[in-house]
């Protein structure tokens, strides 16, 4: 299975990181060992002193597909989670001054955290899912599916375009604005709506 991450997806987080909206989708990937399942605690790497969370609807890809229409793409998915995409940022920022590929910032052991899924039929518009992320019962990242640059079938079209999606493989569909440092004892909890999506700790 494969793990595809969209960055630069909201354009509130693309202010707060001082990037420009992307003309096209922003693909990254990730290994099967960056996943962290069934609400494992998350051990903060020795490497990083800037570890960042980043929540983020997945899609689960249910069939093969290449070169997707868009209009076709709803046809590809029918499971619709919510997860962490954790970020190293003190890495990011010097490996990308530098001109460097930037994977070990974000492909890491243990840094997609995935959590429950649910059929998009309990769904009523894929387009207006609205999801946060709570840490220690606080709120401190919200969005909505609406404020996408790029909806889940245009990330679709455009990842087959380049790769052939397989059943399982999961998409990162990009974070909104509020990203921000964890530390260890913090107790991350994510919603899509009022459905708790995941439950861990930082360790």
């Amino acid at each position: 299975m494969k793990i595809f991450c969209i960055g630069h997806n909201y354009r509130e987080h693309n202010r707060e990181l001082a990037s420009a909206d992307p003309a096209e989708p922003v693909i990254f990937m990730k290994p099967d060992t960056a996943l962290l399942r069934d609400n494992k605690p998350f051990y903060i790497p020795a490497f990083s002193q800037n570890l960042h969370y980043e929540t983020e609807i997945i899609i689960k890809i249910c069939r093969l597909g290449k070169n997707i229409a868009t209009h076709f793409a709803h046809r590809y998915y029918n499971e619709i989670g919510l997860g962490i995409d954790f970020t190293a940022r003190d890495l990011q920022y010097k490996l990308k001054a530098e001109g460097k590929p930037w994977e070990i910032c974000k492909a890491f052991d243990n840094s997609a955290v995935v959590g429950n899924f649910m059929p998009k039929e309990e769904f009523p518009d894929v387009e207006q899912l609205r999801f946060r992320l709570d840490i220690n019962q606080q709120t401190v990242q919200s969005g909505n599916s609406a404020d996408m640059i790029f909806t889940i079938n245009e990330i679709i079209a455009y990842i087959s375009r380049f790769f052939t999606l397989k059943m399982g493989d999961l998409i990162y569909t990009g974070t909104p604005s509020g990203v921000g440092k964890v530390e260890i004892g913090d107790r991350l909890e994510g919603f899509i709506f009022d459905n708790k999506m995941f439950d861990f700790r930082i360790k």
